[in-house]
Parts: C-alpha cells; sequence; structure tokens
C-alpha cells in the first residue's frame, strides 16, 4: 500500500508560529498535491502538554537552544510550542486534512520528548504508528514535513530500524538548523541508514 507519511504540518512550526521553520508554509501546497497519488496518507503532530519538561519556560533561568538533562537524555530546550488544544497545535489552514486517514499524536509525556513520530527520544513508549503501519500491510514510506533535522530525521531513522523502506521527498521537508550545516548533516544521516532522498516530481 502506497503510504505518504506528514510530519508536524501544524502552525507553530510555520512562519509566524513559536517554533517556526523558514518556509515551513511552502510544504502546505506540496502536501496537497501529493495526497492524491497515495492509497494511505497518515500525519504525526505534536501534541504537548504545557507542562512538558522540554520547553525553555518550564525551567528557571533557562532559555530556548540550551541543552539540559531530562530524565537521563540530553534534551535540547524549546520555545514553548504546539501546545494540546492551542491554535499552534493544529494543521495549518490551507493542508487538506481530509486527505488524512489517521493522526498520532507524539510528545505527550511531560517527562519526555518526542521528535519520533514512532516512539519518545528514549524508546520508552510507542505512539502506536509502527504497528498500525504493520497491521495495514506497509513495507514502504515517503515521508516530508518538519522539521528535516528533527522530527523527521527521527522517524525516518526510527521507521528504516523497524524495516520499512523509506523515501524522503527532499524538497518536500524544510529544517530548524539550530546550528550551521544541521539538516546537510540529517540528511546524511538518514542516506547513510538506507533512507532514499527523492523529490516530489519522482513520486508519481
Amino acid at each position: 500500500m502506497k503510504t505518504l507519511l506528514l510530519i508536524d504540518l501544524q502552525n507553530d512550526f510555520c512562519p509566524g508560529g513559536a517554533l517556526a521553520v523558514d518556509e515551513g508554509n511552502l510544504l502546505i501546497p506540496i502536501a496537497n498535491e501529493l495526497m492524491p497519488k497515495f492509497e494511505l496518507v497518515l500525519a504525526t503532530q505534536d501534541w504537548h502538554p504545557a507542562t512538558h519538561g522540554s520547553f525553555a519556560a518550564n525551567h528557571p533561568w533557562r532559555r530556548p537552544g540550551q541543552m539540559i538533562d531530562l530524565n537521563g537524555l540530553s534534551q535540547v530546550l524549546w520555545p514553548i510550542h504546539c501546545v494540546q488544544e492551542s491554535f499552534g497545535a493544529e494543521f495549518v489552514k490551507d493542508l487538506n486534512t481530509a486527505g488524512i486517514h489517521k493522526v498520532f499524536v507524539k510528545g505527550t509525556d511531560p517527562e519526555i520528548d518526542s521528535y519520533s513520530g514512532f516512539f519518545d527520544n528514549g524508546h520508552r513508549k510507542a505512539t502506536g504508528l509502527g504497528d498500525y503501519l504493520k497491521a495495514q500491510g506497509v513495507t514502504e514510506l515517503w515521508v516530508m514535513g518538519i522539521a528535516t533535522d528533527y522530527c523527521v530525521k527521527f522517524t525516518v531513522l526510527d521507521a528504516l530500524e523497524l524495516g520499512f523502506t523509506v523515501n524522503l521527498i527532499e524538497d518536500a521537508c524544510r529544517g530548524v538548523n539550530l546550528q550551521a550545516g544541521d539538516v546537510a548533516q540529517a540528511l546524511s544521516d538518514m542516506q547513510s541508514k538506507g533512507a532514499n532522498l527523492i523529490q516530489s516530481s519522482e513520486t508519481s
């Protein structure tokens, strides 16, 4: 079953959002154009409680971009973003959500962050995405979304680890680039683990 996985196409990750990624909004028309080409379209959604430990505001004297230890894991601190039921957590208005068959939320545990659509960052709990895909008989994924160097990267790496063939739609992803070169490194990491880097024009 040809399956498209949309990663975190939410207001807070697009220009004007709390954790805006440059050109994140440009991915929406690409997603809308791609969806009809796939039998199954799934989406992930960052869905944080306001008390989430990855938010700099929840740590006195800390600011976004700093690193802390969060329950035994190295954690980048972020601005408050994608809080459950908030406007920022909603999918971008122009995204054709009617074309999405199922949504998997992540980042719901305040004690641990979840970049990947499959597991939290410590692989302590699963979102159910992997089991769902296997139950549907899916063996190959096409992945696009935000952000190349975080949620896209870790979703792709987990998918590969679980045995899926992964096609990363490179022109349909945008990254944070917290440090210069992060996006290029993420692409290299995904490719070296077995991901196929393709363009949206190659999905038909």
